[in-house]
């Protein structure tokens, strides 16, 4: 019997974490590591805990004043609230109208909460003042630790929150005895069955190892403010004893309603069957470049200099998705939505029809108020949600711009390729080259994260500039070798006849010295990027 109830447990938790059960389930595991989960109620975070913080421990929140602490805390005692558990905020930093005002900027109600803040507890040391014995603070701190315990055995809370424990570490005067009231204090949590946050603002000079070896468990909260831009945060779960969680950092905000956090994803997780087929851009010159169109679960880099029709192209293949009815997600670093939909419409694209229909939809990112967690995380949910089958990103260079400082953005854009080729879903990457004409060259190199890569170059013939288009790779399959004519007229995209008689093609200004009979006839191209 009791192994039934461990495994039905086992099940529950892996229900919660949304993670693959083989990565889930571990040999050995007690029965008690097994039950049911405290869910602390802030998005994301309980899939990075894989389904939430073990009950009746003792856990460590840290970070720096403004990274979010009282939020998190306040958004784990109403968790409780919502499954009729009973919570308790005590606040040694802040007022109750300051509570109150967080509450407020979230839409809250603390109303089934106990507050217990510092005034009420100095009111009841007033009458103790005159001790001469001993030391004021072990006194002190001796009084406000039996008040803190009558209040708990007072309210039988099953989740607390003790905010914070600067003041208690000021009042222990050295280590030993700071340490002596943090294992009472645990004991007497646990002992009554309570599920403890504690919040450190790290204000003391002290270290803080003391207590993390204390701790089950620790959750580590970080802000870092840019040169340029709206300060990012990110959170780290430094340890939880016998439970496996995801490592690493992942990035979250605050926002109305409180802390949403974006699991670091890992694509290995998440694999889905999908058909082999190819993708086309409903212009038949183009698709015999490609030899057919782009295969489903394959990233494509448009490469060039401005002004060749990169973004333009994207779009094409975004709204030939759209029109065989599968939906589509297009985000812009570079240019305005409005401007984006105006260019396409004017080519006879209908891209406002199909976004208006909901089968696009198309996104302009802020570069200077967005963490690649974030990111990562609405395409995702694009994924998931919407069952999007094609993802533009117009440009790389805006993504890479939006978030200079931010390291290791290639190796998180390879990790998001890797997803979204194993949901089946067709990656469309812009990258404007710097440079015209001669020797040009990318801000990165991400033509190996690329399964396919196509180049648009310009050229000229009798004193005209042309576009040119060519792939150079394409790891799914066979493609020509050859360069094509490319052109963007008032009546859309043209792409030529295979243009054999061309020289110099590596050195980034390819020379037609071919007959011009070979060369597309009608209006010049209108040079949309």
């Amino acid at each position: 019997m009791e192994e039934v109830k461990a495994q039905v447990n086992a099940n529950r938790a892996w229900l919660l974490s949304g993670v693959p059960k083989q990565h889930f389930m571990t040999p050995h595991i007690s029965t008690e590591a097994l039950a049911p989960k405290c869910l602390t109620g802030v998005e994301g975070l309980d899939r990075v805990l894989i389904g939430g913080l073990p009950r009746n421990r003792f856990y460590l929140v840290q970070g720096d004043p403004g990274v979010g602490k009282t939020t998190l805390g306040l958004q784990f005692l109403l968790e409780g609230v919502k499954v009729g558990e009973k919570g308790l905020y005590i606040t040694l930093s802040e007022t109750r109208e300051e509570l109150l005002g967080v509450a407020q900027s979230h839409a809250w109600s603390l109303d089934d909460l106990a507050i217990f803040e510092l005034s009420a507890i100095e009111e009841t040391l007033s009458a103790d003042s005159q001790n001469t014995l001993f030391h004021p603070s072990e006194v002190e701190l001796n009084q406000i630790t039996k008040i803190l315990r009558d209040k708990v055995t007072e309210v039988e809370p099953a989740r607390i929150v003790f905010d914070s424990l600067s003041e208690l570490r000021l009042l222990a005067q050295n280590p030993l005895r700071y340490r002596r009231q943090l294992l009472s204090l645990k004991q007497f949590f646990v002992g009554r069955n309570c599920t403890v946050l504690v919040m450190d603002d790290r204000t003391s000079e002290a270290s803080d190892r003391e207590v993390q070896s204390i701790a089950h468990g620790v959750l580590n909260l970080e802000r870092m403010a840019p040169e340029y831009g709206a300060e990012r945060r990110r959170l780290s779960v430094v340890k939880v004893r016998g439970e496996a969680f995801r490592g690493g950092y992942h990035d979250y905000i605050i926002a109305k309603g409180g802390l949403i956090v974006f699991p670091r994803l890992i694509a290995a997780e998440h694999r889905r069957t999908f058909p082999a087929q190819a993708v086309s851009s409903d212009i038949q010159e183009l698709d015999a470049l490609l030899l057919g169109g782009l295969d489903r679960g394959t990233s494509t880099l448009f490469s060039g200099p401005p002004g060749t029709g990169k973004s333009t192209l994207g779009a094409k293949f975004a709204t030939a998705a759209a029109n065989r009815g599968e939906a589509v997600a297009a985000y812009t670093f570079d240019e305005k939505i409005e401007t984006y939909i105006q260019r396409a419409d004017a080519l006879g694209m209908e891209l406002s029809k199909h976004i208006a229909s909901g089968m696009l939809e198309a996104t302009q990112i802020n570069p200077a108020e967005l963490s690649p967690g974030e990111f990562a995380h609405r395409i995702r949910r694009a994924v998931e949600e919407r069952d999007v089958r094609l993802v533009v990103i117009d440009s790389l260079n805006g993504y890479l711009n939006a978030m200079p400082e931010e390291r290791f953005l290639t190796i998180q854009m390879h990790e998001l390729l890797s997803y979204l080729a194993q949901q089946g879903v067709v990656t469309i990457l812009i990258l404007a080259q710097n440079g015209l004409i001669g020797s040009m060259h990318s801000p990165v190199d991400v033509t190996y994260l690329a399964d396919t890569v196509l180049i648009l170059r310009y050229f000229e013939v009798e004193g005209a500039v042309k576009q040119a288009v060519s792939v150079i790779k394409k790891r799914s399959g066979g493609h020509e070798r050859t360069i094509r004519e490319f052109k963007i007229q008032s009546d859309g995209i043209h792409v030529g006849e295979p243009l054999r008689e061309f020289h110099g093609v590596l050195t980034g200004v390819p020379t037609f010295q071919g007959s011009t009979e070979a060369i597309m006839k009608g209006k010049g191209g209108n040079g949309h990027s």
